[in-house]
């Protein structure tokens, strides 16, 4: 079963791994500022998915096709229903748009980095979409990737859940 983040994810989230809050002005010792510099490396190093990693976590997933549509954006399905959606604005990189629970979505929809996704949120659906790994790193991406898959297949019809093998929610 996949990990959700962050309702039930356990050990550090990306909250954890930011620096504490000092407490006068210049007044950081100097493990707080090597944990400050290390913390902006791996937020960078971190959140640079590839389109090929994209894809290959997508295929990974019980029963989910690909195709590339609505302007080359790559769009991964389950049971012919739309799960994540990745594409390239203007060479800025990938950007990445998933479903997800309503919690997550009024928690990410805030985080830098991520947006309610243009057009689908627009119309009240909860998705996001992550446009840099400023606080959501891939490995969270991942996890969000599979949460948006069960989502999805869950809200299938019970038949085709059976036909896709993905059994009963």
């Amino acid at each position: 079963m996949p990990t959700r983040w962050p309702a039930t994810r356990s050990g550090p989230t990306p909250h954890d791994a930011l620096p504490a809050p000092r407490r006068e002005a210049g007044t950081a010792t100097p493990v707080e500022r090597v944990r400050s510099v290390a913390t902006i490396t791996l937020m960078c190093e971190t959140g640079t998915m590839t389109l090929d990693e994209y894809n290959r976590h997508c295929a990974s997933l019980h029963a989910t096709t690909h195709v590339v549509q609505w302007g080359g954006a790559h769009v991964w399905k389950v049971g012919g229903k739309v799960f994540a959606i990745a594409g390239w604005n203007d060479g800025e990189g990938l950007f990445v748009t998933f479903k997800c629970s309503e919690m997550s979505f009024d928690l990410l929809k805030e985080q830098p980095g991520c947006r309610p996704a243009p057009y689908l949120a627009s119309r009240g659906m909860k998705w996001i979409q992550r446009m840099h790994g400023e606080v959501l790193d891939d490995a969270a991406l991942k996890d969000y990737l599979a949460e948006s898959h069960r989502l999805v297949a869950a809200g299938l019809t019970r038949r085709v859940r059976l036909e896709l093998g993905l059994g009963s929610p």
